[in-house]
């Protein structure tokens, strides 16, 4: 399968690890230069709209990620590759990578999009599987699974993220992997499990090489955001989120559905929550 790397020309650092992670995969890439927000202060000019869960305006930086999104998903709008893979720089790879994506007869018949990463975050998967092979399946994923850093996205469905997305509105992985929105709406998305690969920051190693280049944004615009403090939930609230929350998963349950933290199969091991999530990586 072919895979496309998006990376920044100033990121030779990044270039190098991922690199490094293909070739111990045994597999090889083609190199997408990233739009550099730095480059273009056209960005902040630009109309655009707010992210879904913070309401805040979306920044350069994640203006200037679904930009280089888009060259990809142009390119493979025009190519002949059924599927494509999709990564970004500072992603960790598992082994089993080179093999799984030597033939791409495993993937859904119906399926528009494959999720490979993990954020580590609680989602809703279906509880049928598709095997992949390797020990991996898929499933469909029915909820918001934020990250962008590795996934398949078949010919048609590209050309259906360019037209979506003319008008910039939501951050690249919200349109990919936000089912409440309209960039979503008729997709059948699958996630792979376990996960393929993770972000390179959220491996609980000691040392975070790659930290994202859009957190420090997020956090600099909030700060600059007045932010009201919510009243203390009372007694009777937390119990009727708690017997709401029941119902949903009772409901999920019904219908197939499971909510599941997806793992990550890394160096033999299923890797399941090796971080503390703080709330900016989410937004």
């Amino acid at each position: 399968m072919k895979c496309l790397v998006i990376n920044l020309d100033r990121s030779t650092d990044r270039l190098a690890h991922v690199t490094a992670e293909f070739e111990r995969a045994g597999m090889t890439f083609e190199r997408v230069a990233a739009v550099d927000a730095l480059a273009r202060p056209d960005l902040a000019s630009m109309p655009v709209g707010k992210r879904p869960v913070s309401r805040t305006q979306l920044t350069d930086g994640e203006i200037a990620c679904l930009l280089s999104h888009r060259i990809c998903w142009s390119a493979i709008a025009a190519g002949d590759d059924a599927y494509v893979a999709v990564f970004e720089d500072d992603v960790v790879l598992s082994e089993k990578t080179g093999p799984l994506l030597a033939d791409r007869r495993w993937i859904p018949a119906d399926a528009d999009i494959v999720k490979l990463e993990t954020f580590f975050h609680r989602t809703v998967v279906g509880l049928n599987k598709v095997a992949a092979g390797h020990g991996f399946s898929a499933r469909k994923l029915y909820d918001v699974h934020i990250g962008s850093a590795g996934y398949i996205v078949s010919k048609k469905a590209a050309g259906a993220l360019l037209e979506a997305t003319r008008e910039i509105r939501f951050p690249v992985d919200h349109v990919l992997f936000n089912p409440e929105l309209e960039t979503s709406s008729g997709k059948v998305v699958y996630q792979l499990w376990p996960a393929l690969c993770a972000q390179e920051q959220f491996l609980g190693r000691e040392r975070v090489r790659f930290p994202s280049l859009l957190k420090q944004d997020r956090q600099e615009q909030l700060a600059l955001r007045e932010v009201r403090q919510k009243p203390k939930a009372s007694v009777y609230d937390k119990v009727r989120r708690e017997i709401r929350r029941l119902s949903l998963q009772i409901a999920d349950l019904c219908r197939l559905r499971q909510w599941m933290i997806v793992p990550f199969e890394h160096r033999g091991e299923r890797v399941r929550r090796p971080h503390t999530q703080r709330r900016e990586n989410a937004l």
